[in-house]
């Protein structure tokens, strides 16, 4: 069966903290940008406005990584990859792909090649 075709040079651990340490600081680079913060007169009232900030745009780049996830998979799929690949490269089983995105395999080839028979009773 085919591989992933990558390998990693980091630990899982490795790479979620270097997610997260990059997703904070796009976070705080992106905040000024997009945010006005409103200043208050006490210090507590421009870290709650930083900090609902912060979390306000985390959901807009939550909703951005499942598109792109989506994308990619699909992207994936057009490559050739099927459902036990991409599983494996986002860390779920070929069922949970399959779950997850289904329909994303035009043919799947983990299908069984012919229709199974009817059980014993069954119409």
């Amino acid at each position: 069966m085919p591989g992933i075709h990558f390998s990693l040079r980091m630990t899982d651990a490795e790479i979620g903290d270097l997610a997260a340490i990059e997703i904070d600081e796009l976070v705080t680079r992106l905040v000024p940008e997009v945010f006005a913060l409103v200043q208050g007169s006490a210090d507590h009232t421009s870290e709650q406005a930083r900090a609902l900030a912060q979390l306000h745009l985390l959901t807009y780049l939550r909703q951005a990584v499942d598109t792109l996830e989506v994308r990619a998979a699909h992207a994936a799929a057009d490559a050739g990859a099927g459902y036990p690949q991409i599983g494996r490269a986002s860390n779920m089983t070929r069922q949970g792909a399959r779950r997850r995105w289904p329909g994303l395999l035009h043919q799947s080839t983990d299908a069984p090649l012919r229709p199974t028979s009817p059980k014993p009773g069954s119409p």
